[in-house]
């Protein structure tokens, strides 16, 4: 088994003054207090630091005031801005956590090239060199030029060097550890951005996540021509609570840049003219150059992650198989994007947890990792995938992670809305009218963005539409715990020429199943349909992400694809079901079931079609979970 040392020494003395300071103060005073304390304890310098090419990217470096001994440098490289600008100005807190403020680290904070501050063209998802190509720059380059120069001109530092980031910042983490910087010893890449069009982000097995892909890029998308420190990202103000609506109302997608975006966000645009997977998307793919890692890595994500499920599970497969000798971990806990460094951890939505699980990760996994392989604290060791298991709510430990005891069940889809593990006896075939004028909301509550709760929302109200097909097993009779992949394998037939065809993982609560507590908004979880994992498949890839092909009308055809991993019980007298529909609006944007460039489709192109989902001996439709 491999494992990662990780120290506890501080722990508790340091989580009981966190805690301590949040019961005594409100939390806008709590963070007053932390940054008064950063500023008694740091010196704050601005840097501009040169790149190879002669670039230079703006940095801020905080100092801790104490020099009697030296600190390890945690580094942060972002596109979100470094600010507060001015030696004088701080930030609310120093670190992933207060944790690392209190302990002691040299603390840097830089603009990305071409962002904000630093000089430079900004280039989304920069693509890597090739392997063993020594011209150009990248994210790598950029990250090796900062250290060597920290390392030569900052004082007090004791030669380590860790970095993270969440999101996009944790794509530079991960491209940071890729040719990595001698004295750059740990990474903790969370939520990274892997590939853009297969799973994260705006693309999810090349459906565009239309109202992500719309809001976020409206506001970062915009050209930074020289650098400001002003430089504003504001998205577009739909003026309208209604997102459903409002993105009807915009009809093919083409009318995105005519009628809102006025040609100003020139990446959206690039979008809209890369409907495959290209080289423009192939570049971006992080995954190929994961190799030969040598900083101790702990990968960090969300089982309810609405942006970078994908990438995180992909960043740690990937250093798995092409980097076996690497220290390389995965954390996987209940969270949404970033909620494991932001929020207790208790809860998403209706769903409840059972404990503080962000608050744990942050004193007892993330803190130790650096404190062990920075400060050289002493640690026991932690498994290699450590996942907190929802439906049960534990923490469970795995010497690799999918684990060695999940063993593949297939439930098939049977007559009457059946899910049942033995194969079909019989022919039969369920059918559904798609229309793209009335598609299936992805959440009942209305909102006009990628609202994080829908990972775990309600499923009844799409369970009642005529356009969801329907499956589920009897109450289980024993827990069924489920740790892996969840794979899918359709037999459908349309009567066009294209379909998206979306596909959840539900977990049916009881009739008798306890409501929270407390429960200021009344909320009843009888019969609740959790969703535990949902994945939309755009039909015409089936052969590939680079070569669309069409659905032959009337002729069945095999749809398979693999939804990202899950940790999940479903407990006894739960039932576990599955929905498929073919559309999930405005999360993903509309098929017009023509085969066609969607992104440059007009309205003439979109009608009403009959999907089918069949079920039959040599045609079967089912699901595969790995079970334990």
């Amino acid at each position: 088994m491999k494992s990662i040392q990780l120290s506890l020494m501080l722990i508790a003395c340091a989580a009981g003054v966190a805690r301590a300071q949040v019961a005594m103060v409100p939390a806008n005073d709590a963070a007053r207090a932390l940054r008064d304390h950063a500023k008694a304890n740091y010196t704050k310098f601005e840097k501009q630091i040169p790149m190879r090419d002669g670039t230079r990217l703006f940095t801020a470096v905080y100092i801790p005031k104490d020099d009697s001994k030296t600190y390890p440098i945690l580094l942060n490289r972002t596109p979100y801005s470094v600010s507060p600008y001015g030696v004088d100005n701080f930030r609310e807190k120093l670190g992933p956590s207060e944790l690392f403020q209190k302990s002691g680290y040299i603390f840097v904070y830089q603009d990305v090239r071409g962002r904000w501050m630093s000089e430079g063209n900004f280039v989304n998802v920069r693509p890597q060199r090739q392997p063993g190509g020594t011209a150009g720059v990248d994210e790598s380059t950029d990250t090796f030029d900062t250290i060597e120069w920290l390392l030569k001109n900052i004082p007090g530092h004791n030669g380590k060097v860790g970095q993270s980031g969440i999101s996009y910042p944790g794509f530079y983490t991960a491209a940071g550890m890729i040719n990595a910087h001698p004295s750059l010893k740990a990474c903790s890449p969370q939520a990274p951005v892997i590939d853009w069009f297969v799973g994260d982000d705006f693309h999810h097995n090349g459906c565009l996540f239309l109202a992500h892909a719309f809001n976020f890029m409206s506001g970062f998308g915009k050209e930074r021509p020289v650098p400001d420190r002003k430089f504003g990202r504001t998205s577009h103000d739909h003026e309208t609570p209604d997102g459903y609506q409002f993105f009807l109302d915009m009809g093919p997608l083409a009318n995105a840049d005519k009628l809102f975006l006025k040609g100003k966000i020139s990446f959206w645009n690039e979008m809209m003219k890369h409907g495959t997977y290209d080289n423009l998307w192939r570049d971006m793919n992080l995954r190929p150059h994961l190799r030969d890692i040598r900083p101790a890595v702990m990968t960090v994500g969300g089982w309810f992650d609405a942006e970078n499920l994908f990438g995180a599970l992909e960043c740690y497969k990937a250093i798995e198989r092409q980097s076996p000798e690497a220290s390389n971990v995965i954390v996987m806990g209940p969270w949404d994007h970033g909620g494991w460094a932001r929020s207790a951890g208790e809860s998403l939505g209706n769903a409840r947890f059972g404990a503080k699980t962000g608050e744990y990760f942050r004193e007892k996994v993330e803190f130790p990792f650096f404190e062990h392989h920075l400060k050289g604290a002493p640690a026991p060791k932690l498994s290699e995938a450590h996942v907190f298991e929802t439906g049960t709510n534990v923490w469970r430990n795995h010497d690799r992670w999918p684990p060695r005891d999940s063993k593949p069940v297939t439930f098939h889809f049977a007559d009457k809305g059946g899910l049942t593990t033995g194969k079909p006896s019989t022919t039969g075939h369920d059918s559904f009218l798609s229309d793209p004028s009335k598609p299936v909301p992805f959440m009942e509550r209305i909102t006009t963005k990628m609202d994080y709760e829908y990972m775990t929302a309600d499923q009844r109200h799409a369970a009642r539409r005529p356009d969801v097909l329907v499956y589920q097993t009897p109450p289980l009779a024993e827990d069924l715990t489920v740790s892996g992949p969840v794979e899918v394998d359709l037999w459908v037939s349309t009567t066009g020429t294209d379909a998206d065809w979306v596909v959840k993982l539900v977990d049916v609560f009881p009739a008798d199943y306890p409501d929270p507590e407390p429960n200021p908004a009344g909320v009843r979880m009888g019969n609740y349909q959790m969703l535990i994992r949902g994945e939309p498949f755009r039909g015409k890839f089936r052969q590939g992400f680079e070569k669309p092909v069409p659905f032959e009308p009337g002729v069945p055809t095999r749809v398979k694809f693999v939804m990202p991993d899950v940790c999940h019980s479903f407990r006894q007298g739960h039932r576990l079901m599955v929905q498929v529909q073919s559309s999930w609006f405005p999360l993903v944007d509309r098929n017009p079931q023509k085969f066609c460039d969607i992104y440059s489709a007009t309205e003439a192109d979109f009608s009403v079609q009959t999907h089918m989902v069949h079920r039959a001996p040599g045609k079967a439709s089912g699901i595969t979970v790995h079970a334990r």
